[in-house]
């Protein structure tokens, strides 16, 4: 896998996440010094299951993000693009529902699920726009979208030092895995992907309201949130959108 940008080739990115699929979450511990547990806990708070709820977790790779809200009664469903993982992750989980597919073609019916999650796996979606329609799609109105990505520290001091950290990253890679140029990857994905605010917008873009972001860890991970409305909302928003037009003019 070469340098990657947001036009990624998803058979490139499949193969590289086989491979690495068996070690992929004690990597991940490692390069964020044991941060991604804390974001994955606060993800899950966020989403905060609910028994017998159907949620879909996108890009769920070995299903690490997939168990906790299954412990909570959730009917999760952890859908990746990845064999290798999907392997992991029923070897793991046996008790969660695995399925291969694409985010931006997703094999489920409208209106299917009350939360649709993905975390740290939206950069490597080739088309994210097409990816938020098809979750748009799939949820029931009234349910939440939310997203766990990494992002862009706002502040100066912060930004430096997290450039600083990344550059990092590919050094540990070539000693510590068999498979270094996934941690260039890494690194290159983060850069390329877009900021909170670019990501809001996208987001709202695809339909959703109550659109909202948190920054965890000075905003080198952003939260994302927002909600798929229901029938009654579009039709006060209708109702409301004239008047407002009327008071513009």
């Amino acid at each position: 896998m070469g340098a990657a940008d947001l036009g990624k080739d998803p058979s490139e990115v499949a193969a590289m996440f086989d491979a690495t699929a068996k070690r992929y979450d004690l990597m991940n511990g490692l390069f964020t010094l044991g941060n991604d547990r804390l974001w994955r806990l606060q993800m899950n708070r966020a989403v905060a299951p609910q028994p017998g709820e159907r949620i879909l977790d996108v890009a769920a790779g070995t299903g690490t993000s997939s168990a906790p809200m299954a412990k909570a009664g959730a009917l999760v469903t952890a859908l990746d693009f990845s064999a290798g993982m999907i392997d992991e992750g029923r070897r793991r989980y046996p008790e969660i529902e695995f399925v291969q597919g694409d985010a931006q073609e997703l094999p489920f019916g409208d209106e299917t699920f009350d939360a649709v999650t993905i975390s740290f796996g939206f950069r490597n979606v080739q088309d994210p726009k097409a990816a938020l329609s098809e979750f748009f799609r799939v949820l029931k109105p009234g349910g939440r979208l939310l997203v766990c990505e990494a992002s862009k520290p706002p502040l100066g001091v912060a930004r430096a030092g997290h450039k600083a950290f990344m550059r990092t990253v590919p050094v540990v890679g070539r000693l510590a895995s068999s498979n270094p140029e996934s941690y260039r990857y890494l690194v290159d994905s983060i850069e390329a992907w877009p900021d909170q605010q670019t990501l809001s917008r996208w987001i709202r873009g695809a339909g959703f309201t109550r659109v909202a972001h948190r920054n965890l860890t000075m905003g080198a991970v952003a939260l994302h949130r927002g909600r798929k409305p229901t029938e009654q909302t579009m039709r006060m928003a209708i109702i409301e959108r004239p008047a407002a037009d009327e008071a513009t003019a």
